[in-house]
């Protein structure tokens, strides 16, 4: 059975384990280390990226959103 999430959690990372059943996870991390690990590399939205998503992550709303508009039918 799949329970609810809680949505007020510590930083981190929000994830799913698949096997027989669903399992909700929660793995805690420094955002201000990912974010700088991030910024250390390449990637050439780097520094957006590691503004925007990781030490200010889109709202749950603003997420739903996102997600609503990919969503298969």
């Amino acid at each position: 059975m799949l329970e609810v999430w809680d949505a007020v959690r510590e930083p981190g990372a929000d994830w799913l384990l698949l096997g027989p059943d669903i399992q909700l996870r929660h793995t805690p991390y420094d955002l201000t280390k990912a974010a700088e690990g991030i910024r250390s590399t390449h990637y050439p939205q780097a520094q957006d990226f590691a503004a925007r998503n990781v030490l200010q992550p889109p709202s749950e709303a603003e997420m739903l959103a996102v997600f609503t508009r990919v969503e298969l039918r």
